[in-house]
């Protein structure tokens, strides 16, 4: 979000001031809170989206709501401070944009309603009780990223030989676990044991690479290299986000075919990804703040799950890779980037 001047904009948890409430006039507006793990230009896109989204719900910013942002630049251990924040701010629905935020966020109020978007499975994490009744006061969308990991190796390995081992990048940090909310990145646990037995079947070998924080993805990527990885498997966790353009970067250097969790990569040059269609379930979520600014429940919102999911080639990329993409997987791709 470059500059949206019809809203407020809190960057990293720096305060703007508000004017008081003028007597006699209409009662102040309502606020929506967002909490961003990522920053403020890397999520430029997303969150101008989310505001036309909002709008669509008939609740336009600086006429009748109010919209205040946390961004974490990367930091997970700023999420619970931004989030607390965000509560003393009294908002009237707190939005989190990934599984981090949403942990900081419920860890910080059990009586603000709480929309995340999510890629792991939120019962499993422990984010609400069930699909269909969240409970509590959490509701949201859920991408399931982490559940298609076997299905990105099987098309990956479409394109490469089984002689050069194949490489993941991933957060292995498990939410279930662990006690801290600043240490609750997006689940890659499940992923990589998948992946593994995937890969056994296969004939296919795996290396992980883990990913904590920058200076871990640049030897990550230092690794990708050094270790003749034959392709690439991108998990889905902030830091990769953050660092999507070293990514296809240094997969472009090389000559490293790789599969995404997300179709901005592609759209941002790289070669293929599998994942749900998330501009769709984005403005799903961006309804739900709607629904509950207009008294909804969030209780009673269940979660949204994808039923179909989506595979995106970049053409242009496959060439400059020097690959020839199978006819096959022409076939049955969603969107073909020429």
């Amino acid at each position: 979000m470059r500059r949206l001047a019809f809203i407020t904009l809190l960057v990293s948890g720096a305060a703007v001031a508000w004017p008081p409430p003028v007597s006699g006039q209409q009662a102040p507006m309502p606020v929506v809170g967002v909490l961003s793990s990522q920053s403020q230009d890397s999520e430029a896109a997303v969150l101008a989206a989310w505001h036309q989204a909002l709008n669509e719900t008939g609740y336009v910013g600086g006429r009748n709501v109010a919209l205040e942002y946390r961004f974490a630049d990367g930091h997970a251990e700023r999420l619970p401070m931004l989030a607390t924040d965000l509560v003393r701010r009294q908002v009237t629905v707190l939005m989190a944009n990934t599984t981090p935020p949403a942990f900081a966020a419920k860890a910080a109020t059990e009586t603000i309603p709480i929309v995340f978007v999510t890629g792991v499975d939120p019962v499993e994490v422990g984010l609400v009780a069930s699909f269909n009744r969240p409970g509590a006061n959490v509701t949201g969308v859920t991408f399931l990223s982490n559940k298609l990991v076997a299905k990105r190796l099987e098309l990956l390995a479409a394109l490469v030989s089984g002689a050069a081992p194949i490489g993941m990048l991933a957060h292995t940090r498990n939410p279930n676990t662990a006690s801290d909310v600043s240490q609750q990145f997006e689940s890659e646990q499940e992923n990589t044991s998948v992946l593994h037995a995937a890969a056994a079947a296969l004939g296919q070998q795996i290396i992980v690479l883990e990913c904590r924080s920058d200076r871990d993805m640049e030897t990550a990527l230092a690794a990708l290299v050094q270790r003749k990885v034959g392709a690439l498997i991108v998990g889905l966790f902030p830091l990769a986000w953050n660092n999507r353009h070293k990514i296809l970067e240094a997969a472009a250097k090389h000559k490293i075919p790789a599969i995404y969790p997300e179709a901005a990569f592609v759209s941002d040059g790289g070669l293929m990804s599998y994942a749900a269609g998330r501009a769709i379930y984005r403005k799903v979520a961006v309804d739900y703040v709607g629904k509950i600014l207009s008294g909804a429940n969030p209780a009673d919102l269940p979660i949204q799950r994808p039923t179909t999911f989506e595979l995106v080639i970049n053409l242009k990329a496959a060439k400059a890779l020097d690959l020839e993409m199978p006819l096959t997987l022409l076939a049955i791709a969603d969107e073909v980037i020429e």
